[in-house]
């Protein structure tokens, strides 16, 4: 498989992951927060080194570009060891890093409650993580069936 496709095939599930978080989140109060958690995280790893993101906006953009980075290079990496078994790899890479974001954000000294503050909540992450490596899974099926 080319890393090109593999690339762009892991952006459009990041954006297809992003999309969905951002249009949902403030519907209803159990659903997720992934933004907040990942600006949590953000600026716990500039503590790290004495820095601090105190403006809200560039908080949020800043952990949006890295959310999208993170989230290409993860989800590209279905495409990796070649066309077997694209939607098998797609389904456990989505599974891995919804239960990952739901089950590690306490261990980690994250709040939790932004990804999984009820059971609605830890199923919503975990279908948006599922949806993202899903998306990038059709995205490389369609350069295998288009031969691109």
């Amino acid at each position: 498989m080319k890393k090109l496709h593999q690339i762009f095939a892991g952006l459009a599930g990041a954006v297809a992951l992003n999309l969905l978080h951002e249009g949902l989140k403030k519907t209803g109060r159990d659903m997720p927060r992934i933004d907040l958690l990942g600006e949590e995280a953000l600026n716990d790893i500039l503590g790290t080194v004495g820095g601090h993101i105190k403006n809200e906006k560039q908080l949020y953009l800043a952990t949006l570009a890295g959310d999208i980075l993170s989230n290409t290079f993860y989800y590209s990496l279905i495409g990796a060891g070649g066309k077997k078994h694209i939607w098998l790899k797609a389904i456990f890479s989505g599974l891995s890093a919804g239960v990952g974001a739901t089950e590690l954000a306490k261990p980690l000294g994250l709040d939790e409650t932004t990804v999984a503050r009820s059971n609605k909540t830890k199923v919503l992450t975990i279908a948006y993580y599922l949806s993202g490596a899903l998306v990038t899974a059709a995205v490389l099926k369609a350069f295998q069936k288009n031969k691109i």
